[in-house]
């Protein structure tokens, strides 16, 4: 995001609690009546439960010009595609290069090994879901590399090539 102004990443919402040492910024923490009505409402352009948590992707507004950015997971994914078409999202898996590196990160922001568990295996379905309409996958084991990935992908995406 810091090297293309071009971008502007939509923040999510969640009814989860923040974790320790998590940014503030990182998602916008509600309760979940509010999560709900805004539900209700029609505020999102994706929601979806997961581990019995709420998690949802406010319609975005971004300022003129610039690419929206959303980091949802392949529900949340595969509901944009359909609201939106593909002619207009840019798909991209972004994987861990291994479970046990994806278990070593869970533990690392301090996940609880039951919630690490229980991640691990919605991570092997949401793989096999996500692999079958991402435009591309990106394994996250070189955060350097990733980037240029990505940033290869956005400008692909510009020029208007599939």
């Amino acid at each position: 995001m810091a090297r293309d102004p071009k971008l502007w990443l939509s923040r999510s919402w969640t009814t989860r609690a923040r974790r320790p040492g998590e940014a503030q910024d990182a998602y916008t923490f509600v309760e979940r009546e509010e999560f709900l009505l805004r539900a209700k409402e029609g505020g999102f352009l994706e929601w979806a439960t997961i581990l019995g948590e709420y998690y949802g992707t406010p319609v975005p507004d971004p300022p003129a010009d610039q690419d929206v950015v959303l980091e949802i997971d392949v529900q949340g994914a595969q509901q944009v595609l359909e609201r939106c078409g593909h002619d207009h999202v840019r798909c991209v898996l972004l994987v861990p290069p291994s479970r046990e590196e994806q278990a070593t990160r869970l533990r690392g922001r301090g996940d609880a090994e039951e919630q690490v568990e229980r991640r691990l295996a919605l991570g092997e379905d949401e793989l096999e879901a996500g692999r079958a309409f991402a435009d591309a996958v990106v394994v996250n084991d070189d955060v350097e590399r990733a980037v240029e990935e990505l940033a290869a992908i956005i400008d692909e995406a510009r020029r208007g090539a599939r």
